[in-house]
């Protein structure tokens, strides 16, 4: 009996790893994003920060999270990821691969079904190594 709780417990925190994009995701999406300078501004100043994040994201996560994000807080490194894991986990949903999370990331919440993320995706998976 001990060794099959072990084993359950075991699962389960393997699981909880993969909940939510992981940082090396993230640190991967930022690489093909904005190289990491957080006072990057793309899409004719409509995605700001390391993320290069749209207005609609904020407002999708404090809607969805019921959260007090602002427009400013894409400039700040450390609340732009957790808006991106939220968005993610949001849309993507719980164990998702990296390659949806990172189409999704790019093409919005059907972004994984979009033949136009593909080299996106492409981008992503090579900062990733994979």
């Amino acid at each position: 009996m001990k060794k099959i709780l072990t084993i359950v417990a075991t699962i389960v925190l393997a699981l909880g790893a993969f909940a939510e994009p992981s940082d090396k995701l993230i640190n991967a999406l930022v690489k093909v994003e904005s190289g990491g300078r957080a006072a990057v501004m793309g899409d004719n100043g409509k995605a700001v920060g390391i993320l290069q994040i749209h207005k609609c994201v904020i407002d999708d996560v404090n809607r969805i999270y019921k959260t007090t994000y602002t427009y400013a807080d894409r400039t700040n490194p450390i609340k732009s990821r957790e808006i991106c894991k939220k968005y993610l986990t949001h849309y993507a949903g719980k164990n998702a691969t990296d390659e949806k999370y990172a189409r999704v990331w790019n093409g919005g919440p059907k972004g994984h079904t979009k033949k136009a993320t593909e080299r996106y995706w492409a981008r992503v998976k090579a900062v990733l190594g994979k």
